[in-house]
Order: C-alpha cells, then structure tokens, then sequence
C-alpha cells in the first residue's frame, strides 16, 4: 500500500466509513502480509502453500467491520491520521480481521458448516485436499484437524501483524490489554455457546435460555465485533477515559444489534447474498436470541413442533420453510427486529451525549454512519 493510495478520498472517508476504498485498501495491507508468509512457508515446507492459499481467498472478502471500528475509534481520539501514520494504523486494524477469519474456521469446524463466504469452509477443502493427493486415512479427521491447525495459524498472524504494524510502542502498549480481553471474550463466548446448544430443553431451561442466549451475544460477539474494535482504536489514538467509556456503551449496544441482524438473517436470509447455506443455524441447533424468545413465547403444541425440526442436520427446504414460519409465528422475529431498532438507538444516543471535547467531529460522524449501515443489511 503506497502513501498515494492511502492519500485517496475514498479510504478514510467519515460518511463512508466503509467505503469501497477502505475495503480495499485493507484488503491491500492483509495480501502485503500474507505474501511475506507465503515464503515463510515455503522456507519451510512447500506442502504448506495451501495455507497460504486458504488464507489469501478467506481474507478476499468480509465486511471489514472491525478494522473499520478500530480505525474510527482512532479518529474518534486523534482525528484523521497524518500520512506517517496511515499505513499502520491500516495494518493494526487489519489484524483484526485476521483475528476474525481465525474464529470464522474454528466456527466451521465446530458447526459442520459446508460454505464459508460463498466457498467451501476450511475444513471442506482440507477434506478435498486429501482425496485430491491420494493420502490415506479418513479425509474428514484430516480435514478438521488441518482447519483447527489453520485458524491456529491465522490467530497467531494477527498477533503478528499488530505487533509488525509500526506504530510506537507506546501506542501499542496502551491497547494490548484490550486486545488481550477481546482475545479472551469471543472464546469464552464460543464456549458458551456450545454449551448452550448441548443443553436439553426442558421448561425450567426455557426460564434462563434468553439470558443465556444474550449472554452469549455480548462476549461472542458484541464485544468483539464493535466495542473492543473501536476501544482499541480510540486507545491506539490516545483516547481519553471518558471516550473508552462511552465506546464501550455504543460497541456493546451496537454489537448486539449486529449479532441479532446475523441471527435473522442465519433463519431467513437469501443464501445467494449471504453465502452460507440458508436455514443453517437451523440445522445446527443454534440457541440464538431468535429461537430463545421463540421457545419461551410458543404454545405447548407450537414448541413441541419446533424443537421436533430445530437442530437436525437433515432438514431439507420444506421443514426449514416450516421452521420459520412456527418461530415467525410466535412473534419472535417481530421482537428481535424491535430488539435491533432498540440497541442501534442506544448506540446512537451514547454517540450523540459524548461533548464535542472528548470526541472528534469526523469520529462521531463515521461512527454513527457505521451503526447504520452495521445494523440495517442484507449479508
């Protein structure tokens, strides 16, 4: 990535903030990186370039929602970065997505889940690899075994790029801890998570099941798809306590109503734009705010019905369109879109309460922008 590139309106643009020059920019960065890798590997070993295959294709696409969060709260804090500081401020906050496609794998493997961003998951194409190299043994234990091996590699990567990023060390030593905590959050949150989808539903369960579900939603993915992203950034620019404080009410209300939107879109959402096979989180039983309010609102019969589809792997279309008519039925689709309104809200009012002393105008303006577009999506 070249000073004139970075130098580009479309990059670091305060109404866009995440603006097709941004994306790519990021996208820029994380290929310089995974190029450095690549030969890395291949000192080692060239059986390992498909590492760096899977890697380079996984990191094509995405969202960039917490590189985007990470820059902004640095804008937020220190206002728009001057050319020195560019470039690695870009590559901190890419870290992130590598940190982001390593949870995406491990995901994969844990849910079965055949696509990932329109392509095989991870483990899918290690399976692949194996029958493709006539290598012996049972290709789906050497296929979740390679992807739990690769989304290792990819996290410690991201821990990598961070630390290679360029910014001072002071900088760095004031964000650490909260990239230590994010660290900690989202696996404590997938951890509960299969939990929550080992446990059996009984009446007593039903009581505790939407705690529990939004329990999961704060730690596996509020915290660490907005709030530590943007408190990062803030603490990479400076930022004051107030600021942090604040960015952690707005992330955590903003990164609820992200995760409820993903739930949605999980049960009802247009598998051409979403690239994940529709009515999977059905199939995989995932105990999601959605089926939680859907469960504890249903009648006897109607939650009889439900539970007897929800978490089968052979679902075909006709039971999923059933399944999603009994949990629309029940209100629970009309309550998690109330929910997603609700929690932008919140995001927007902490935004809006912070004084214009503790916060950037170009930070306030692109952090609201990215509430909206955050919450109001189709993939």
């Amino acid at each position: 990535m070249t000073t004139s590139q970075l130098d580009a309106g479309p990059v670091l643009d305060p109404a866009d903030p995440l603006a097709a020059g941004f994306r790519e920019a990021v996208a820029d960065v994380l290929d310089g990186f995974l190029d450095g890798q690549r030969d890395v590997l291949a000192a080692i070993d060239p059986s390992l370039a498909p590492l760096h295959e899977q890697a380079r294709a996984l990191l094509a696409g995405g969202k960039r929602v917490r590189p985007a969060g990470c820059v902004w709260g640095y804008v937020a804090a220190a206002g728009l970065p001057g050319d020195g500081d560019r470039e690695p401020l870009l590559a901190a906050a890419a870290s992130l997505d590598l940190l982001h496609v390593s949870a995406l794998v491990h995901d994969d493997v844990m849910d079965g889940s055949d696509l990932r961003r329109g392509r095989p998951s991870a483990h899918r194409q290690f399976e692949r690899l194996h029958d493709d190299h006539g290598l012996i043994g049972d290709p789906v234990v050497f296929g979740r075994a390679a992807a739990i091996l690769y989304g290792d590699l990819l996290l410690i990567w991201s821990s990598e790029l961070l630390h290679r990023s360029g910014l001072p060390p002071a900088a760095l030593a004031r964000a650490l801890p909260l990239v230590e905590s994010m660290r900690t959050e989202v696996t404590a949150g997938q951890y509960l998570d299969i939990l929550a989808q080992s446990r059996p539903v009984t009446e007593q369960d039903l009581a505790t099941a939407i705690e529990a579900a939004e329990r999961v939603v704060e730690y596996k993915s509020a915290r660490y798809t907005i709030r530590r992203p943007c408190q990062i950034g803030a603490s990479l620019g400076g930022g004051s306590e107030s600021l942090i404080t604040m960015l952690a009410e707005y992330g955590s209300a903003l990164g609820r109503a992200f995760q409820l939107r993903d739930d949605l879109l999980g049960v009802y959402g247009d598998e051409q734009v979403t690239g994940k096979p529709a009515g999977d989180d059905l199939r995989e039983g995932k105990r999601t705010v959605l089926v939680a309010h859907a469960l504890a609102a249903a009648e006897t019969v109607e939650r009889k019905a439900i539970l007897d589809l929800f978490g089968r792997p052979d679902l075909d279309q006709d039971q999923v369109d059933r399944l999603r008519t009994l949990i629309t039925a029940t209100g629970a689709r009309d309550q998690v879109e109330s929910m997603i309104e609700s929690s932008h809200a919140a995001a927007q009012a902490a935004l809006t309460a912070l004084p214009g002393t503790e916060i950037t105008d170009e930070g306030r303006r692109a952090l609201g922008t990215l509430a909206t577009l955050a919450t109001h999506r189709t993939h």
